[in-house]
């Protein structure tokens, strides 16, 4: 299993951007998709994005698109996601995850990280 934490998160004015970055442990990250999912208080865990392992394809929600980007870095084993045009609905706690030679969207995903705060105001 590979280790995931999160980090990048905070406090922002609607409008505003953030990166966020997830740092994986373990030699075999090119071997894992990667993605980002988001729950938001009283709401279920929803897919953002997902990059495949050599980032050729990339996959975003709808309610996403054109205003975050999903990247990665294999000789750093770092999966980032930077947020633009943020929007108040955007708050949620963000999780990395890792799906060993997935897609990139994948309807199971075997590790996930703790999670990261991201509070928009309006």
């Amino acid at each position: 299993q590979v280790q995931l934490v999160e980090s990048g998160g905070g406090l922002v004015q609607a409008g505003g951007s953030l990166r966020l970055s997830c740092a994986a442990s373990g030699r075999t990250f090119s071997s894992y998709a990667m993605g980002w999912f988001r729950q938001a208080p009283g709401k279920e865990r929803e897919f953002v994005a997902g990059i495949s392992r050599g980032a050729s394809n990339a996959y975003y929600a709808d309610s996403v698109k054109g205003r975050f980007t999903i990247s990665r870095d294999n000789a750093k084993n770092t999966v980032y996601l930077q947020m633009n045009s943020l929007k108040p609905e955007d708050t949620a706690v963000y999780y990395c995850a890792a799906d060993l030679y997935g897609s990139g969207r994948s309807k199971t995903w075997g590790s996930w990280g703790q999670g990261t705060q991201v509070t928009v105001s309006s």
